[in-house]
């Protein structure tokens, strides 16, 4: 079996309105079905030709700052954004714990952040900085 692209991925939650309104407005999925399009606690999204569903389990991971000393040996979900939207997440969401980024991955650039219940995601970008950068990026070695 070959496998020829990630169709769909579901994501625990433990608070679907908070997140569904997080996945919505602040990373700007595209909504395929609302919550209220469901007997269960669900709500389902795109992005690109990915289908990212978030499922009201009460298994969340839950991560803390304290959990995330390590961020990069954790699954997580990653998004790829342009530039201007990549700069706008990294303003948006710093500070939620140590070492978020953004890091050198060679031919992009990551930064690390929490959903509302506390699931890893990460946004990339392949594009370059149009501009000096105002810290240093981190590399697998910084931590």
């Amino acid at each position: 079996m070959t496998a020829r692209a990630v169709d769909h991925v579901n994501v625990d939650v433990d608070d679907l309105e908070a997140c569904y309104e997080f996945y919505r407005d602040v990373l700007g999925l595209s909504l395929l079905r609302p919550p209220e399009d469901f007997q269960g606690e669900h709500a389902m999204f795109e992005v690109g030709e990915t289908v990212v569903t978030l499922v009201e389990t009460g298994r969340a991971d839950g991560w803390s700052p304290a959990d995330l000393e390590h961020p990069l040996d954790k699954g997580h979900l990653a998004f790829e954004s342009s530039r201007e939207r990549y700069d706008e997440f990294v303003d948006d969401l710093d500070g939620q714990f140590p070492k978020q980024g953004p890091y050198d991955w060679g031919e992009f650039e990551g930064f690390y952040f929490l959903d509302p219940d506390g699931n890893l995601l990460e946004v990339v970008t392949y594009d370059p900085p149009r501009a000096e950068r105002d810290r240093p990026l981190l590399t697998h070695d910084d931590v």
